[in-house]
Formats: C-alpha cells, structure tokens, sequence
C-alpha cells in the first residue's frame, strides 16, 4: 500500500509540471486566447498598402508627361487641323461628281407623283411644260412638279426589272440564282457605263449645265419602266404583244429625253424653238439626240433574250 501511494504521488508530481507547460505555451502574453486576432495589422503593413495605393497617383500616368508637353499639344492640334481639311476636300471632290448629301431631294415623292411620272414616261406625247419648276433659285420637290428627276421610280423599276427577269427566266427553265445574278450586275453594269460616257461626252463638248451625276442616273434608269411593259407584254401574249410594247415604250422615251434634255442642254434659243446656229450648238443637239437614240438600244438588248 505504501508503495502504491508513493507510485501515485510520484505521477501527480511528474503530471504536474506538464501541464504547466502546456498552459503556458497556449496562453500568449496578453492572457488564454485561443485564436490569433488579425483584425489588428502591423503598422508597416498598413503603410505599405497606403503606398502601394498612393503611387499610380503619386507617380501619375506615362501619357501625362506627353499632353503637358507643348510641343505635343502643337503636333496634335496641327494633325487633326490636317485631317480636318482633307475630310473637306474628299467631300467637295465627292459632292462635285455624286451629291450624296442631295438624295434626300430625288426621294422627295408621293403617290400622286409616281401615278403622274409614270404615265409620263409611257404617254408623253400631250404634255406641254417640260420646265423644272425654281423656288428662291433652287429647284422644287418632286413631288411638287412632274418635271424634276427623281430616284425613287429608277430605283423602283431597277429592282422590279430583275425580279421579272428572274420570272421570264423560269418559265424558260433557266432559272438560277447564279443567272439572275449575271442579269442584275450586267443591267447595273450597263446603266454605270451609260452615264460614264454622257459624262465624258459632257466633258468633250464642253457644256456648261446644271445636269448633276445623279440627274444622268435618273434619267438613264427611266427606261426600266418601258422595259418592265414589254417583258410583262411578252410573258402574258406571246413575242407580237412584246415587240408592239416595247416599240411603244421606246418611242415614248426617245420624246421624253428629248424634251427634257434639250432645256438642260441645249441654249435658250433651241429651247424654245428656234433655230439653232454655231458649232457647239449643234454639236449639243447631237449629244442630245445620242442620249436619247441609246436609250431603246439598251431596252432591247437586256430584255430580248427574256422572251421566247
């Protein structure tokens, strides 16, 4: 028993100062916490953060040094003053051959100025006045005068043609997207090389008008409209009723060219009617009559192969 005793006494003596220790190593010198507070930095880390946040603005951005630079303040200022002037004259030397900012006008149209235009271009036989009609020197709307060029009846009749083409083209069994693709471009093709040659003719002769790009391109995409009747005649009576149609449509538009170019064209005394005297005069009244004459050829040719 005593042996006993003295064995467990011997334990708790050795057990004890273990646990000292462990005590010890667990509590840290502000007492027993169990966990590490990190709410509270080191003063060295939170300085080198506030550095880290201050030097892009402190050492400011490399572009900086170049804008507070006078010399690169002046070499900008003069580049864009330079691409400023070569903006102006791209769009002078654009607006002189193709008036873009100007379409707005060629679409100024209403219902009752298609209805008019069109039976115009198909029956132009009784109308008196070919005359463009001026307000404050500057042309009316067409829409407000029968007699001023538009794009919208070209552009209508351009797209209509194709799309009759591609019907006369299946009822012949041919039709592919392919051909009437050929058929579109080589129309559009053709109408670009017309006014590419009444624009270098302009240019020989040396006439002084007021025609634009867009008025050729207006006039010249007339003829689409006598097209459409003659293919449409053919598909719906037979090769006779094609040609009796188109007969009719390119008479009807070698008149209206005529009347209407020789106002733009022509001098004053040829407008209303007089004789016409002097070379260039009458080398205008040629030109004139070319224009016109070109308009059937090209109706036949792009329409005579649409019919059997």
């Amino acid at each position: 028993m005593d042996y006993t005793a003295t064995q467990s006494g011997f334990r708790q003596r050795k057990l004890q100062p273990d646990m000292r220790q462990r005590n010890s190593s667990m509590d840290g010198p502000e007492g027993s916490q169990l966990f590490e507070d990190t709410s509270r930095a080191a003063p060295g880390t939170q300085t080198g953060y506030r550095n880290q946040q201050a030097g892009p603005q402190a050492a400011g951005f490399p572009g900086q040094s170049i804008l507070s630079d006078p010399m690169s303040n002046l070499a900008m200022a003069y580049g864009s003053s330079l691409a400023s002037q070569g903006r102006e004259m791209v769009d002078k030397n654009l607006d002189r051959f193709l008036p873009i900012s100007k379409l707005k006008y060629y679409f100024a149209v209403d219902t009752v100025y298609v209805g008019k235009k069109l039976g115009l271009l198909v029956f132009p036989y009784m109308h008196e006045n070919w005359e463009v009609s001026y307000q404050q020197d500057t042309p009316v709307a067409p829409r407000f005068d029968v007699n001023a060029p538009d794009l919208y009846i070209p552009s209508m009749s351009f797209i209509t043609y194709v799309l009759v083409a591609g019907l006369a083209l299946g009822t012949q069994n041919k039709f592919s997207p392919e051909l009437l693709g050929v058929q579109a471009s080589s129309a559009l093709v053709w109408l670009i090389m017309e006014v590419l040659a009444v624009l270098l003719s302009l240019y020989l002769v040396t006439v002084n008008t007021d025609l634009t790009t867009i008025d050729l391109l207006a006039f010249s995409g007339y003829k689409y409209v006598g097209m459409i009747i003659g293919v449409v005649a053919g598909l719906l009576f037979g090769r006779p009723a094609y040609y009796l149609s188109l007969l009719w449509c390119c008479a009807a538009i070698f008149v209206f060219m005529i009347r209407t170019l020789r106002l733009k064209l022509l001098s004053e005394a040829a407008a209303e009617g007089r004789l016409v005297r002097g070379t260039r005069n009458q080398l205008r009244m040629y030109l004139t009559m070319s224009i016109a004459a070109a308009q059937p050829i090209f109706m036949y040719w792009l329409t005579y192969h649409l019919i059997r």
